[in-house]
């Protein structure tokens, strides 16, 4: 299976990711479209969904700009776009470790003007 193209929405911002053929990734879009609220963490976002349950993905401690991730003990979507609160330099962090699902396209950084409680759309675009 190839990756599947999102669509994320807050407010005026539009981003669109490319999900990748993991476990947790799958069950993601088995869930869209999904309609949530947002909390910000330094320069991540992050909104629950169904919880995903156990998985054999791979966690990691650390990720890259624009990583799309899965948080289990949130059992939350992350969008990542720079350094969070525990970050230490020249890495992005999170609260503690994640799976991740896909990779935003473009310039993630336009999530730094979004706020706190906003409502975000996720949608499917298409799988290729």
């Amino acid at each position: 299976m190839g990756e599947t193209k999102v669509r994320f929405t807050i407010d005026q911002v539009t981003l669109e990711g490319d999900m990748n053929s993991t476990e947790l990734a799958q069950h993601v879009l088995k869930l869209l479209p999904i309609n949530s609220n947002i909390q910000t963490w330094g320069d991540e976002l992050y909104f629950p969904i169904t919880s995903c349950g156990e998985t054999t993905d791979i966690s990691v401690e650390t990720v890259n700009k624009g990583d799309i991730a899965y948080w289990p003990p949130g059992n939350s979507v992350c969008l990542f776009w720079g350094p969070t609160p525990i970050s230490e330099e020249g890495e992005i962090r999170p609260a503690s470790p994640v799976t991740v699902i896909g990779k935003v396209e473009g310039d993630a950084t336009m999530l730094s003007n979004v706020k706190n409680g906003k409502s975000i759309t996720v949608d499917l675009i298409r799988d290729y």
